[in-house]
């Protein structure tokens, strides 16, 4: 559970929620969001369906979509909108605002940008005062999404 990892680590549901909001800029593989176009019923069908047309079930597994649909080049609340128009690309996005306890800090954002900015800014900071794990308790990734070989 993503709000457990968080708290593990002192930073609070809206930590979560605003450092989430990064994802609006930049771009993820096919083989990251393949299983939530298929399979996954809380995204919106119009989404899912042209997403699919660049990620097919087999293969096309480099093949990018943003992760900001309506801005994608621009650090702005977009993304929360999104989440609320079922159309976050990834699941961990979605999630956010799926029923759960991070609904009304998504539809805060979403709202308005400046209370988004302010808490990404706290989060930041916040996550800049997590102790780094040190010498064979922790690695510096080459690729951050997986373990260095």
């Amino acid at each position: 559970n993503l709000t457990t990892l968080f708290g593990n680590k002192q930073l609070s549901m809206t930590d979560m929620v605003a450092l989430s909001g990064a994802h609006t800029i930049g771009q993820s593989q096919c083989r990251f969001f393949r299983d939530r176009i298929y399979n996954e019923t809380n995204i919106g069908t119009a989404f899912a369906t042209s997403l699919r047309a660049n990620c097919p079930r087999s293969g096309g597994d480099n093949s990018l979509a943003p992760l900001d649909t309506g801005t994608p080049t621009a650090f702005d609340n977009a993304y929360y909108t999104n989440l609320m128009s079922k159309k976050g690309l990834l699941h961990s996005d979605q999630v956010l605002f799926n029923g759960g306890g991070a609904d009304n800090t998504v539809m805060s954002f979403a709202s308005s940008a400046a209370t988004f900015n302010s808490a990404f800014t706290t989060a930041m900071i916040n996550m800049g005062n997590i102790a780094p794990k040190t010498g064979t308790q922790g690695q510096i990734r080459l690729v951050c999404s997986k373990v260095n070989s």
